[in-house]
């Protein structure tokens, strides 16, 4: 008997048990409450009529840009698909719980360095009035935030393992986690600034947090321990399916460091570079509170994410291009012993055809029973794979069997319309 989308989603997943499916539903519901609760008190309810204005707007703005990187992750992901819940779900972990979380441990490290660097005067007059951001960013971002957006990516890692299946699906995750966390943190900086100065710095928080196609940020530091999650699942030596994730995790982290850590070090080299005080809007990056356009900004954020993050972008790219030639394979490999209804001839042909960037299309069929075929036809490979790789019967596994069978019941489908 075939198996139903939700079904095969959460085989072998704790939570295809009903009371483990209904805790968990009720523990995400209430983090997610409290997380609100959070981000309303913050930023709606505790600020005046303009504040809220700018906070929403930058919130449209930001949505907006966050729809780039969207995108190149669906593209990534077009051999098999994820389910569309799966996206929403861990774009909102990134933008609510992710954030939520994130924002009063920052607060509190932020005014914990700001204490410390009242015993230290010479230090806070050196760095201006920026001095505990300066700080207290490289300090609180990447442990904090690297933290409660990887928690995400290891619950899906743990409870969802029929969908994590390889190293673009690890990278897919967590970027998109990552997209999350930045649509909501670009807005949350607007408001903040706007709220403590009346200029809000759509330029610099908008630009430069979404710049790289909206993978100059968040997007790839999650990304990257999703990679080392996903190579975990898909490695075949045990020595790296555990040291995968941490290095995955410490890249992150590194990456978000590096990134925290230019603002400091752009104002040390403007302070001891120059013979008396440098004002505080020569920082390159930080809460400079200056209004300038979105579009050079960009375009500077860019170069600048390029130019500093250069090596986590190599490794990105690397794996990634590598998951591609290993997708590529598994699934020639998997539908090669397959016959009809499973995969025709032409389709094979196509299969054996398929490039890197783009993906084979199936013949003589409405586009969308088309992409099912396609969809049903990669998962049933990557399944096969999976079991040969633990070392279990092909044959006797329901989702095999469930897969041949929905492909059974596209070609039935394909044939009515056809006679109709």
């Amino acid at each position: 008997m075939s198996l139903t989308n939700r079904a095969r989603v959460l085989y072998g997943s704790p939570l295809s048990q009903p009371k483990v499916a209904k805790f968990t539903a009720i523990a995400l519901a209430v983090l997610v409450v409290i997380c609100l609760g959070v981000i309303a008190q913050d930023f709606i309810f505790s600020r005046e009529p303009d504040q809220v204005r700018v906070f929403f707007l930058a919130l449209l703005w930001s949505a907006l840009f966050s729809v780039v990187p969207i995108a190149i992750l669906w593209f990534l992901d077009r051999r098999e698909q994820e389910s569309r819940w799966l996206y929403v779900v861990t774009f909102l972990w990134g933008a609510l719980v992710a954030t939520g979380v994130a924002i009063p441990i920052n607060t509190g490290i932020l005014s914990a360095v700001g204490s410390v660097l009242e015993l230290h005067p010479d230090v806070q007059a050196l760095l201006g009035p920026d001095a505990t951001y300066l700080v207290g960013a490289p300090l609180a971002g990447p442990i904090v935030e690297e933290i409660t957006k990887g928690i995400a990516l290891l619950l899906l890692f743990w409870l969802l393992r029929a969908e994590f299946d390889s190293v673009r699906d690890g990278f897919i995750y967590g970027a998109l986690i990552g997209v999350g966390f930045n649509f909501l943190e670009s807005a949350i900086y607007v408001a903040s600034q706007y709220s403590e100065s009346g200029i809000a710095p759509w330029g610099v928080q908008l630009g430069l947090r979404h710049a790289l196609f909206g993978f100059g940020g968040h997007a790839l530091f999650t990304g990257l321990f999703g990679l080392g999650l996903g190579l975990a699942r898909q490695t075949v030596r045990p020595w790296l399916r555990y040291a995968a994730p941490i290095v995955g995790w410490l890249m992150g982290f590194s990456a978000h460091l590096v990134n925290n850590l230019l603002g400091l070090l752009i104002r040390l080299v403007a302070v001891l570079g120059s013979d008396g005080p440098v004002p505080a809007e020569t920082d390159a990056v930080g809460p400079m509170v200056i209004d300038q356009p979105i579009a050079p900004l960009l375009i500077i954020g860019s170069l600048r994410s390029l130019i500093t993050l250069f090596p986590f972008f190599v490794a990105a790219i690397a794996l990634l291009w590598q998951s591609g030639i290993w997708e590529r394979q598994v699934i020639r490999e998997g539908l090669a012993d397959e016959g009809e209804p499973v995969v025709t001839p032409e389709e094979y042909d196509a299969v054996k055809a398929d490039r890197i960037l783009r993906t084979r299309q199936v013949r003589g069929v409405d586009k969308r029973t088309a992409a099912a075929i396609a969809r049903a036809q990669d998962e049933l490979a990557l399944r096969k794979w999976r079991l040969k790789h633990n070392g279990q019967s092909v044959n006797d596994d329901p989702l095999v069997a469930s897969w041949r069978e929905e492909l059974a019941k596209l070609r039935g489908k394909t044939k009515v319309s056809a006679v109709s």
